[in-house]
């Protein structure tokens, strides 16, 4: 019976430190972008695919990091992140999880972390404009992370691109269809100097990597950084990264982040 009481009595210790967490207020990191961003680490690469459920140690969960749902509600953050938002895919490890661990172990005072997955495999930038369907829920979901002064949006990671390396008039139009992008999304967040971290592709689907690889690297707007992905593992699709991959990158967006941004002045709470 005193055990029963006291396994009682830890439960409800344990649901009022979560609940804690829930309302304290987080370091929010808007994660966009497409298949890449949303993760295909351990997904098998036959017609019927399936993830392997392999969850390094670096991607592993912790109580203070949390993800915004697709009903928008705050919870603890775990593999596959994107599960519920890229739904029409199959998930597996992305970046996200490395990122927000790597920022706990290495960043002082860093508190709860709020991750907002967003990404869309197969997608192109054009999908992404403002007043598009994948646009606006991104907006949205950003502008409830932060309801109620919950927390501070700290920077947007952006991965994408690989959809728009088939045509040459897509790779040309990159360039300024980011920068619009950027500005769009500063606009709409009240936030002027949102960080953007945005990742240089690996790999794509057509000719034009290098034409948009160019693009990425050379935007240069304030607080915009890239992070180059080239030269890390993919898969045997030649597309995706392997989940090895997508920790290491987790630990690259990570350091550009502490680098650049850490020890910059709060960004401007978006409005609703």
């Amino acid at each position: 019976m005193e055990e029963t009481k006291g396994e009682e009595m830890e439960s409800a210790s344990w649901k009022q430190s979560e609940e804690g967490l829930m309302n304290d207020k987080k370091q929010i990191f808007i994660l966009s972008g497409q298949s890449n961003m949303a993760g295909r680490g351990g997904v098998s690469v036959t017609p019927h695919k399936k993830w392997d459920g392999v969850v390094p140690p670096e991607c592993r969960p912790d109580p203070s990091i949390l993800r915004l749902n697709a009903g928008l509600q705050w919870e603890e953050a775990h593999e596959p992140l994107h599960a519920d938002i890229d739904n029409k895919k199959v998930c597996g490890v992305g970046p996200g999880m490395s990122f927000a661990n790597a920022i706990r172990s290495r960043g002082l005072n860093v508190g709860v972390i709020g991750l907002v997955p967003c990404a869309v495999g197969g997608t192109a930038i054009k999908q992404w404009e403002r007043g598009q369907h994948l646009y606006e829920k991104m907006v949205r979901r950003a502008k409830e992370s932060v309801k109620e002064g919950s927390g501070e949006i700290r920077a947007v990671v952006w991965y994408q691109g690989e959809s728009d390396t088939s045509s040459q008039h897509d790779a040309h139009s990159y360039k300024a269809n980011m920068e619009k992008l950027i500005r769009d999304v500063r606009s709409d967040l009240n936030s002027p100097s949102l960080p953007f971290i945005q990742v240089a592709i690996a790999s794509g689907d057509g000719r034009f990597i290098e034409r948009v690889r160019e693009a990425q690297l050379g935007i240069n707007l304030n607080n915009v950084i890239c992070v180059d992905a080239q030269g890390l593992p993919l898969k045997e699709d030649n597309l995706h990264l392997t989940t090895e991959a997508q920790v290491q990158l987790g630990n690259m967006l990570a350091d550009g982040y502490l680098t650049h941004f850490a020890s910059s002045a709060t960004c401007p709470t978006p409005t609703t």
